[in-house]
């Protein structure tokens, strides 16, 4: 099934790039999921972009729900294409819709309550470890400023598929 949009929800203003960026390069429309509920029919084919939380992506249960989801790309603090099963399972994608992990960004003034507390604790959990893997201290280095890993890179597996699915 060929995606006709894209839409997306954001946080932080990461996964809106991204979806900007796919938008342009595949010449789809793009819509925020409120702009989206409003503006398209129902089971409307869509690329779905939201952001990783706890390794849920946030929002796909609701727009699968309202819309036919042609692919899946979760957006969150991890290295892009990593902890793809972890969020499938977590946000229950099914196997059949593909699901690309992005590494978007951090912008610490975005955080309250519990998400304060818990970067928190990891930043000075890893900040305590003698030996960190790579992983940690990339991590580490995310965490400890504000930073936006976005770029067209990222999003080469995606674009890849979109144009076997376009054949």
């Amino acid at each position: 099934m060929k995606p006709s949009a894209i839409i997306y929800t954001s946080k932080t203003g990461h996964t809106r790039q991204y979806a900007l960026l796919l938008g342009k390069e595949t010449g789809l429309p793009v819509y925020s999921y409120d702009e989206a509920a409003a503006r398209l029919p129902g089971k409307s084919p869509v690329i779905y972009l939201g952001w990783i939380h706890a390794s849920h992506v946030k929002g796909y249960a609701g727009a699968a729900k309202q819309f036919a989801i042609c692919a899946v790309c979760g957006v969150g603090l991890c290295d892009t294409g990593t902890l793809v099963l972890e969020v499938r399972k977590a946000t229950s994608i099914p196997e059949d819709i593909p699901l690309f992990t992005l590494q978007g960004g951090f912008d610490r003034s975005q955080l309250k309550g519990v998400d304060k507390l818990m970067i928190s604790m990891l930043t000075k959990g890893l900040s305590a470890q003698k030996q960190r893997s790579v992983q940690d201290e990339r991590m580490l280095e995310l965490l400890s400023k504000d930073a936006s890993y976005v770029c067209m890179e990222n999003l080469a597996a995606v674009l890849q598929w979109y144009r076997e699915e376009k054949k």
